[in-house]
């Protein structure tokens, strides 16, 4: 097992898991496959994982956060750039999480398959509020209870309180960044530690649900990862195209063909933050002059994650639906508030997407079960998913260095416009 990567054996894990839920699901009911097997190591194993990744989704958000406000200094220094950079990426990201939303009602990629008799956690849904108590809610009232009960909105608006509070302080404020910079190492490799175990946590969930519904699950799994792609699709050609199109000189087609080399890079590692130099790389080629994308690129491997925020959309209702929960139209807006305002600070590695996968789920109270379900597709998923993160880094670096006419010298024997 040491000459496969983490993704081969979460995948090894999921078939295992397949073929031993399927054969458990033939086996007549016992005490040795009731209590033993599924109630007993089943269980704790994959309640164990799940429990293991709730427990990081408060801690990670709030630091990772506060070190990703608080490093926006250069915001103060830009001006106007920071401003459009920022308005860029949240807006984008808020018509990606929109988008999926969509496209989950209408496409229901967990139609046909029930999960409810699965769920082994209570699933609480959020009280009907009006959209004026959503906004204020965000608003503590005690940090501490909020940390406390994981309400999620509360805590980030915190955390980005407390980042925006350390950047305006300026150096007196370095000692405390440098012990949240610490603190998020240590919660990143903490992260690294519990998903070096996600083979064996998405063995025992997927045998809970293939042990419980049979092959009902596969079809559905086909369809999410589907329409994940569809909304991805639809977010490069509609959202990247349109912004190239109406504020810049490049068009779509031109960009992908350029934006090649990045996009292997991205693919293959399924990282925002791996894909920067070679980001940085193609706008210098393009034209963008350095002040434009030394500032937007590496901000957007940590705000930027329009595909991210797609993935999530999409299974919040897949898991929403499989479980047969109904979400209300405010629980929708909690999504697109939470997943939008998580952006900011989201480290750019894989398996991120997961714990804020968490949180997502945790603000509208549905079950975190339904993760190990689609734990087995994510490492597909992820690849495209950060692809398209990524070529959001570099089409509003091209928006940008459009408004402000920041292109080096000669830039125009460089367009080529297809």
């Amino acid at each position: 097992m040491k000459k496969f990567g983490l993704t081969s054996k979460i995948l090894i894990g999921l078939f295992l898991g397949m073929v031993f839920g399927l054969i458990i699901s033939k086996m007549p009911s016992s005490y040795m496959k009731d209590t033993l097997i599924l109630d007993g190591v089943i269980n704790i194993i994959g309640s164990g994982f799940t429990k293991a990744i709730k427990m990081m989704v408060v801690p990670l958000v709030f630091v990772s956060l506060v070190c990703g406000v608080s490093a926006m200094e250069d915001v103060k220094k830009l001006g106007r750039i920071g401003f459009k950079t920022m308005g860029f990426y949240l807006i984008t990201t808020a018509i990606a999480i929109c988008t999926s939303l969509a496209l989950g009602v209408l496409l229901k990629p967990g139609a046909g398959l029930d999960l409810g008799s699965v769920a082994t956690q209570t699933t609480t849904m959020s009280e009907n509020q009006s959209l004026t108590d959503i906004i204020l809610n965000i608003i503590p009232s005690n940090p501490i209870e909020a940390f406390a009960k994981g309400e999620m909105l509360q805590i980030i608006f915190f955390a980005m309180l407390t980042g925006i509070s350390m950047s305006l302080v300026g150096d007196k404020a370095k000692p405390v960044k440098k012990v949240f910079e610490s603190a998020n190492e240590i919660c990143m490799k903490m992260v690294g530690v519990i998903m070096s175990f996600a083979p064996f946590g998405v063995f025992a969930l997927i045998t809970n649900t293939f042990a419980t519904v049979g092959t009902q699950a596969i079809g559905s799994l086909i369809k999410y990862i589907v329409i994940v792609l569809l909304g991805m699709l639809i977010h490069v050609a509609v959202v990247y195209g349109g912004a190239l199109k109406i504020f810049t000189k490049f068009s779509l087609r031109d960009f992908i063909k350029r934006f090649t080399k990045v996009a292997a890079v991205t693919f293959s590692t399924a990282s925002s933050n791996a894909s920067v130099p070679v980001s940085l790389e193609l706008m210098e080629e393009m034209g963008v002059s350095k002040s434009i994308r030394s500032f937007t690129i590496p901000m957007g491997a940590t705000i930027n994650m329009d595909g991210t925020a797609i993935m999530q959309g999409v299974a919040a209702l897949f898991i929403a639906q499989v479980y047969g929960v109904q979400l209300s139209i405010n629980d929708m807006i909690t999504i697109v508030l939470t997943a939008t305002l998580a952006s900011v600070g989201t480290a750019g590695v894989p398996g991120v997407g997961m714990i804020m996968l968490s949180m997502v789920l945790q603000s509208v109270g549905l079950p975190l079960e339904g993760i190990g379900l689609i734990m087995g597709v994510e490492r597909i998923i992820d690849m495209f998913r950060t692809t398209v993160n990524v070529m959001g880094d570099n089409t509003c670096t091209l928006v940008v260095a459009s408004s402000e006419k920041e292109f080096e010298k000669g830039y125009e024997q460089k367009l080529e416009v297809a």
